[in-house]
C-alpha cells in the first residue's frame, strides 16, 4: 500500500468525523462541559457559605426561620413548605425522566405529556419560591429582628444573620434564575416537539439534552436544601 492511500485510509477512518467520545454526541458533551462549570459555581459558592456558618459565633436556626405556610397564619411547621417544594421540584424531574424514554421510543404524545407535567412543576416550584420570598422580606423585622444575635457590649450585633441573609437571597435567587431558565427551555423544546419538528431529525436528543439541565437544576437544590435548611 503506498504512503498516499494510507493517509488518505487514516483520514477516512479516523479523521473524517462521525466518532463520538464515550457514545454521547457533540451536542451533550458540550452540555456536559457547561453542567461541569456550573457545578464549580454552586460549589464556590456554598463552601463560602459553610466556610460563614462555621466560623461565625451566632447562626440563625432554620426551624424558626422556615417555619411559614401559606394560608395557614403563624402556624409554626418548621421546614414543612420547604419540603413541600423539593418535593414538587423531585417529581418534575421524575417526569421528565418519563418524557426522555418516552422520546427514545418516538412517542410524540407522551414527550409532550410528560413535558408539560415537568414545565408546570418548575412553574409551581418558582411560585413556592416567590411565596417564601415575599414572607422573608415582608416579615424581615420580625424574623430576622429575633436572630439578630446577642447584642455585644458596644451595641453591635453579630454578623452571622447578615451573612445568612445575604448569601439565602442570593443563592436561592441563583438557583431560581437556573429553574426559570430551564422552564423557558422545556417550553421551547416542547413547541418544538408538538410541532413535529423531532420526528423529522428522527430523534429526541433535544429533549435528552434538557433533561440532563433539569436533573442538574434539581440536584443542586439537593444541596441547597441541606446547607440552607438542615445544617
Amino acid at each position: 500500500m503506498s504512503s498516499e492511500a494510507l493517509v488518505t485510509g487514516i483520514q477516512t477512518h479516523e479523521w473524517a468525523g462521525g466518532k463520538e467520545p464515550l457514545k454521547a454526541s457533540y451536542g451533550k458533551l458540550m452540555m456536559w462541559f457547561f453542567l461541569v462549570s456550573d457545578a464549580f459555581s454552586f460549589s464556590g459558592l456554598l463552601i463560602v457559605y459553610g466556610a460563614l456558618r462555621f466560623s461565625s459565633t451566632y447562626w440563625p436556626d432554620p426551624d424558626r426561620v422556615f417555619n411559614a405556610f401559606p394560608g395557614l397564619g403563624h402556624a409554626n411547621l418548621p421546614l414543612m413548605f420547604v419540603s413541600l417544594m423539593t418535593f414538587i421540584l423531585i417529581m418534575s424531574s421524575v417526569t421528565m425522566v418519563l418524557a426522555v424514554e418516552a422520546g427514545s421510543r418516538m412517542d410524540k404524545a407522551a414527550v409532550e405529556k410528560w413535558m408539560r407535567w415537568t414545565i408546570l412543576g418548575g412553574i409551581i416550584f418558582l411560585a413556592c419560591q416567590a411565596w417564601e420570598w415575599t414572607h422573608l422580606i415582608e416579615d424581615g423585622t420580625t424574623i430576622f429582628g429575633n436572630l439578630w444575635g446577642p447584642q455585644g457590649a458596644d451595641g453591635a450585633r453579630t454578623a452571622g444573620p447578615v451573612n445568612f441573609g445575604q448569601l439565602f437571597f442570593f443563592i436561592t435567587g441563583f438557583h431560581g434564575t437556573h429553574v426559570l431558565s430551564g422552564v423557558v427551555l422545556n417550553y421551547l423544546i416542547y413547541t418544538r416537539v408538538r410541532n413535529g419538528e423531532m420526528e423529522k431529525t428522527g430523534h429526541y436528543e433535544m429533549v435528552e439534552k434538557i433533561g440532563l439541565y433539569w436533573h442538574f437544576v434539581d440536584l443542586v437544590w439537593v444541596f441547597v436544601f441541606t446547607f440552607f435548611y438542615l445544617v
